[in-house]
């Protein structure tokens, strides 16, 4: 099957936020080969910075992808390099641990895939409303899916360990989820200094009325007025009707009649 080139509007921002003196956030817009990724490098560790830059980086360096199933081949590639790279980094700081979250939303020949490690989330919106395609790699994630806590109870919880990161052993776990894709749907990928203080269906609200640009630039304000407490990345991707592959024909392009 021949590739079917999508357009995109498509916006990003990341920002330290009021209270972190660094930014230990890192975000990818490679819209040319329908890649979008963010890294939230762990808080509280050495190079955290790094790790981030390292797996945006390493994502960076993709080429242009033969099909839907190589560009994901490539970008788990990638991931699993930048994991070494960051364990290489931690050995050369005595052992410190260094790591990072990881989301990531590819698009292609109408499916999407969502590969993430940690609590940086994939949202997709469409007519149905808003969903998160990820799940938390976390504590509470972990003590919700077992019934120990209820989601209402964990609201105000004081402390969230993430459970899977990239960088912090030697095989990193990446969970990944696949579906169609389809024009108009929105996608938004962030760190969780978003979503600890914008709601979900303030996101929907956002991003589904306000070109993409203007709608991380508006989340932004919105949850440095809520007090920003940690660093804060946001990507938007929404999905426009595909353009054909094949060349239009002109007048001058066919055959002169006989």
């Amino acid at each position: 099957m021949a590739h079917v080139p999508s357009l995109f509007d498509v916006g990003s921002v990341t920002h330290a936020g009021r209270v972190r003196a660094r930014n230990e956030d890192a975000c990818l817009v490679r819209t040319d080969v329908g890649l979008w990724a963010v890294a939230d490098g762990m808080g509280g560790h050495e190079a955290g910075d790094l790790a981030s830059r390292i797996v945006v980086e390493s994502l960076d360096s993709i080429g242009a992808p033969d099909s839907a199933a190589d560009l994901l081949a490539q970008c788990e590639a990638r991931l699993f390099s930048a994991n070494q790279q960051i364990l290489a980094l931690s050995h050369e700081r005595q052992g410190a641990i260094v790591g990072t979250t990881t989301a990531v939303l590819l698009v292609r020949d109408g499916h999407y895939a969502c590969i993430w490690a940690g609590d940086s989330r994939v949202y997709l919106i469409n007519r149905h409303g808003i969903t998160q395609v990820s799940h938390d790699h976390s504590e509470l994630e972990e003590l919700i899916a077992d019934g120990a806590l209820s989601r209402e109870e964990v609201q105000d919880w004081p402390s969230n360990a993430i459970t899977r990161a990239v960088g912090v052993v030697a095989d990193p776990e990446l969970e990944v989820v696949t579906g169609p894709a389809e024009p108009e749907d929105i996608f938004v990928i962030c760190s969780d200094g978003l979503t600890r203080h914008v709601r979900d269906d303030e996101i929907e609200q956002h991003a589904a009325t306000r070109l993409a640009q203007a709608a991380c630039d508006d989340m932004l304000a919105l949850a440095l007025d809520r007090g920003g407490l940690d660093n804060v990345t946001i990507v938007i991707v929404r999905l426009l009707a595909p353009r054909s592959s094949e060349p239009t024909r002109t007048p001058l392009d066919q055959e002169p009649r006989l």
